[in-house]
């Protein structure tokens, strides 16, 4: 029975981090901060022109984590339309460079041409106006280029999905140096961390003595058994986000990114040609992906089986007892970073005359 309970969990796990990353009101903290920045200026009118009546940076945040099912609610025609010209959308929010690295190459192990550096680079050109073959080989539209930067601007800030793990056979962290050596037998590809499995019963422990409790308990659907594991990846898209909420005091996105910007933070633009700039976000974020994996041990390797017979594998993941609070603080630093960064972007594409 606890094994039953423990595959229900880790495919339920794995469907949640898919739906989500940085979270519902984390793309929305990016998003509001963005849209507080931008009051009054060129962008502002330039978004509104593009986006429906009604809608902001922050309400679209999330699209294209919601086009990947229906847990947002229906999908809406232009959601399929998307989602049908784009049948590899969901490679465009990662992309898997060794955490190790510090810089993101063009065709580099871990790279590919639908990543989130390749996806951001043609948003861009697209609101820039070079809307060619070339530059946007998807054909995204106007619309869809915003939403796509508002979205990703947000996902490339979170560090693991940029920095990504490597398991040897021996379980250590290691670095590979061609697409080939990641074998699965000698060199493991822990899938951007969603693999690598916390003991969630532990982690709320470690938690408990060093992040405010949440107001209100956590949901609890009757009939579904409580994790066990927490997949690494959805900790850092969800959990971090909860606990930086939490410990500047806010419960919404709006609030978060009003103390966000009462904070008056320095955060430094990327410089040189906009095409350039994800290069520059990415190489930060693998910065921080090495913080993220400081001090983290791996376990055993266990093979699973999915619910395709397919074979995986995953480990144990231990992290030192304090790592909620600096994971937390730097969930803070990269929520910020990617909201002033949306609208640094958004004004050097649409600059006050």
């Amino acid at each position: 029975m606890k094994k039953l309970a423990f595959v229900i969990a880790l495919a339920s796990a794995f469907a949640s981090m898919d739906a989500s990353a940085w979270g519902n009101d984390g793309h929305r903290a990016v998003g509001s901060i963005a849209d507080k920045l931008l009051k009054g200026s060129a962008a502002e009118k330039m978004i509104k022109s593009i986006l429906l009546p009604g809608e902001t940076l922050e309400s679209i945040a999330n699209w294209p984590d919601c086009v990947k099912g229906t847990y947002c609610g229906p999908q809406t025609p232009d959601m399929v339309e998307y989602v049908n010209a784009n049948p590899k959308h969901s490679e465009y929010h990662y992309t898997d460079v060794p955490f190790q690295l510090d810089h993101y190459h063009d065709h580099a192990v871990g790279t590919a041409d639908d990543d989130i550096v390749q996806t951001l680079k043609q948003a861009i050109a697209v609101l820039q106006g070079k809307d060619t073959p070339a530059t946007n080989p998807h054909k995204f539209t106007k619309r869809q280029a915003l939403i796509l930067i508002t979205h990703m601007t947000g996902d490339i800030h979170q560090p693991l999905h940029v920095g990504a793990a490597f398991v040897s056979k021996e379980g250590k962290f290691v670095v590979p140096t061609s697409p080939a050596e990641i074998d699965e037998t000698a060199i493991f590809d822990s899938r951007g961390g969603n693999n690598l499995l916390l003991d969630d019963a532990n982690l709320e422990r470690i938690s408990a003595g060093v992040i405010p409790p949440a107001d209100t308990p956590p949901v609890v659907k009757p009939g579904v058994p409580k994790a066990l594991t927490k997949p690494f990846h959805s900790y850092w898209d969800s959990t971090t986000v909860n606990y930086a909420f939490r410990r500047i005091r806010t419960k919404t996105p709006d609030q978060f990114a009003q103390a966000a910007i009462d904070g008056k933070p320095a955060i430094v633009s990327a410089t040189g040609d906009l095409a350039t700039w994800p290069y520059q976000w990415a190489d930060d974020a693998l910065a921080v992906s090495k913080e993220a994996y400081k001090g983290v041990t791996v376990g055993k390797l266990t093979q699973q089986t999915s619910k395709k017979g397919e074979t995986y594998y995953t480990w144990n993941l231990e992290v030192p007892n304090d790592y909620p609070v600096p994971s937390s603080a730097i969930a803070k630093t990269q929520l910020i970073k990617g909201g002033y960064h949306l609208a640094q972007v958004l004004q050097a594409i649409w600059p006050n005359s």
